[in-house]
């Protein structure tokens, strides 16, 4: 049991239980396999938790850290098809030819960060593409290039309407104004990290003086919702 439990109430005692085996779970299944993919971009891409801030497990819990994929727009797996073969589109009027991690940096791009397909989703469906005779590719293994062919650009033209619908949902986000609270799910980090690092490394004191303060933060943003300040030594949610 680590020592912040107590302090910091039953959610902290229920994330420093679960945490650790949830975040060995998560390095379990992201372990990269014995074969790359063909198209891949090799670099860095897995995020972790930096210094002075949550580690990864806790950040997943407040749904901070996940890949952009797992935000926004919901999109149906038949989405990514049409979506890939709309950037290759939009690359061939611009006489480009795209590799596979352009591709998805491409869609993530298009839908303004709310979609970045997974390699696991984007390189089978690019060789189901290939198979039909839609796409083609050029190059070595390391380097190789996708760009629609002749049928492919047929395609494109017959099914402009099912092409244009895949970025719909994030049109009509951003259309409604996303950006409305992303000061505040900025801050929710910043907070997290503070909170994280007095609880780990804070003394007795420390820890009391951290708990004094969110109290009095969360009576201060429920006054905020009722238009007027809370009253003061009043806590309905407080425990005796």
């Amino acid at each position: 049991m680590h020592r912040y439990n107590k302090n910091f109430g039953p959610f902290w005692a229920m994330a420093a239980e679960c945490g650790p085996h949830q975040h060995e779970q998560h390095q379990h299944q992201h372990r990269p396999g014995p074969w790359g993919n063909p198209w891949e971009h090799r670099g860095s891409h897995h995020r972790g938790g930096g210094p002075g801030g949550p580690p990864p497990w806790l950040a997943g819990l407040f749904g901070m850290g996940r890949p952009e994929g797992q935000r926004g727009a919901r999109v149906r797996r038949g989405d990514v098809r049409f979506a890939i073969l709309d950037v290759l589109r939009a690359a061939q009027e611009r006489d480009e030819s795209l590799n596979g991690y352009q591709v998805i940096q491409q869609i993530t791009d298009r839908s303004g960060g709310a979609w970045r397909p997974s390699p696991g989703s984007v390189y089978p469906t690019v060789s189901q593409l290939e198979d039909e005779g839609l796409v083609e590719t050029e190059g070595e293994r390391s380097r190789r290039s996708l760009q629609l062919t002749e049928a492919g650009s047929a395609y494109c033209v017959d099914n402009a309407d099912e092409l244009a619908a895949v970025w719909t949902p994030f049109d009509r986000a951003e259309a409604d104004g996303p950006g409305d609270h992303a000061d505040i799910k900025a801050e929710i980090p910043q907070v997290m990290s503070a909170v994280w690092q007095i609880a780990i490394s804070g003394d007795a004191a420390q820890r009391s003086a951290a708990v004094e303060v969110l109290v009095d933060a969360r009576r201060r943003l429920y006054g905020i919702l009722a238009d007027g300040p809370a009253p003061e030594g009043t806590d309905e949610g407080d425990d005796a």
